[in-house]
């Protein structure tokens, strides 16, 4: 199994020795199994990425590189004059969160889908022509997969801080004041006054 292990992003047909058709659903995984057009069994062993375009190059680990080619699959067309009615189509659609493949031709603009009654009854109410057919899906890449060279950096910070603190404070504060004051006070005053005034005056008076 020849293993595919590196995107190229578009190349040129003449570079690749073998090529790979896949439908949407397929080209939008990084990993499985298949087998190319010429019958070589193949294995996708991609990092996370964009969904893979029609035009696409996979570099095997032996240096040998496959073409991804879009397979053909029931699509709906929903057509409408370009401007205005076409931008208003597609930005309604495109709240829906899906994927959308956008162009015009010579009838006017037109958006792609895979069949979905719900987008069919919406494009209609918005004044759009559709049409049911086979055909190759592409969708449009995301703006985010364009800017910066489309160069996905996730950064996951996990910060977790446990502290536990326990304070066990235990105090026991006995204030045990016995405070006997005994006054035994005996004041004995004996105060004894004899004041003893005797006076005698004896007159003799003898005539």
């Amino acid at each position: 199994m020849l293993k595919l292990i590196e995107r190229l992003g578009p190349i040129d047909a003449s570079t690749a020795s073998d090529t790979l058709t896949l439908p949407f659903e397929l080209r939008i995984r990084g990993r499985l199994k298949a087998e190319s057009d010429s019958g070589q069994p193949l294995g996708l062993f991609l990092d996370r990425g964009p969904v893979l375009r029609d035009g696409d190059g996979l570099k095997a680990e032996n240096g040998e590189i496959v073409r991804v080619c879009a397979a053909i699959e029931p699509v709906v067309t929903a057509r409408v004059s370009t401007g205005l009615p076409l931008a208003r189509l597609a930005y309604h659609l495109g709240n829906r969160h899906v994927q959308l493949a956008l162009g015009e031709d010579q009838q006017g603009g037109w958006v792609r889908f895979p069949p979905d009654h719900v987008l069919e009854e919406l494009a209609e109410l918005l004044g759009a022509t559709l049409e049911h057919h086979n055909a190759t899906f592409d969708p449009e890449p995301g703006a985010y997969n364009q800017v910066g060279g489309g160069h996905s950096h996730g950064h996951g910070h996990s910060h977790g801080h446990g502290h536990s603190h326990a304070h066990d404070h235990d105090h026991d504060h006995a204030h045990d004041h016995e405070h006997d004051h005994e006054h035994d006070h005996d004041h004995d005053h004996g105060h004894g006054h004899g004041h003893g005034h005797g006076h005698g005056h004896g007159h003799s008076h003898a005539h």
